[in-house]
């Protein structure tokens, strides 16, 4: 698919992988079924973590990570197969007057799923910094990776409510840009590909931060994936070529 075929017909994120395949990284996730959305039959689903529940200590402790992976993310894909079913069910029995509501709480719970996916990935147990491509688009869209910590952080920080703070690869202007993701779906741009995701949900982080969401960021830019967010830059330009 060339860029211009990509701008046409839009982004599905849909049944294959998140992550290019032809890498150790990718294929040590995707064993695990983490990076995989859907099965053969187009359900969505929910694989193990591709790490133990207390890898990410003492940045995430334990009980939070297993808490927040099997009930919070693991709800959300439960609740958008329902919601997949509710939809086709008013179709079936021409009940058009409910596909409104299951249509929104879809875009809700799916895009819980898919963000989720991406985060567990964007984790490590050690400190990583970006290089490469990614860093070179880093220093050219916005000044430095300094510069670019500081503005994820503070977005993140700063989300009225629930929500995320989203690093990712604009392809209709062929920059990287930082989002304000109000719960799972709301601000967000249409095209952009997810690179790197930071989850600020209170459930993330209540059980050791208690309200201190600015501690939780901090403690997060520790165990951030850069290679991981290099990876997912490197399918997204190859998609879009």
């Amino acid at each position: 698919m060339n860029r211009k075929e990509f701008l046409q017909n839009g982004l599905i994120l849909g049944g294959a992988t998140i992550l290019p395949t032809n890498s150790l990284f990718a294929s040590s996730v995707t064993e695990g079924g983490i990076d995989k959305l859907v099965d053969g039959n187009g359900n969505f689903i929910q694989q193990a973590l591709p790490y133990s529940d207390n890898f990410l200590e003492p940045s995430m402790d334990a009980e939070t990570m297993h808490l927040h992976y099997t009930f919070h993310h693991g709800g959300a894909v439960k609740a958008a197969n329902n919601d997949v079913k509710k939809i086709k069910e008013a179709l079936d029995s021409n009940a058009i007057e409910t596909i409104d509501y299951w249509t929104k709480k879809l875009s809700f719970h799916l895009s819980s799923h898919i963000l989720h996916s991406i985060f567990w990935t964007n984790l490590t147990n050690k400190q990583t910094v970006p290089n490469g491509d990614l860093l070179k688009r880093i220093e050219k869209d916005f000044g430095s990776f300094d510069k670019l910590k500081i503005y994820l952080a503070k977005t993140s920080k700063d989300l009225d409510g629930n929500g995320w703070g989203i690093l990712g690869y604009q392809p209709y202007t062929d920059k990287l840009t930082v989002l304000q993701c109000e719960n799972h779906e709301k601000l967000t741009q249409w095209g952009v590909i997810p690179l790197l995701v930071l989850d600020v949900w209170e459930h993330a982080y209540y059980l050791r931060y208690k309200n201190k969401r600015a501690d939780f960021v901090d403690a997060l830019f520790n165990i951030l994936n850069w290679d991981n967010a290099s990876l997912r830059l490197e399918s997204a330009l190859r998609l879009v070529q």
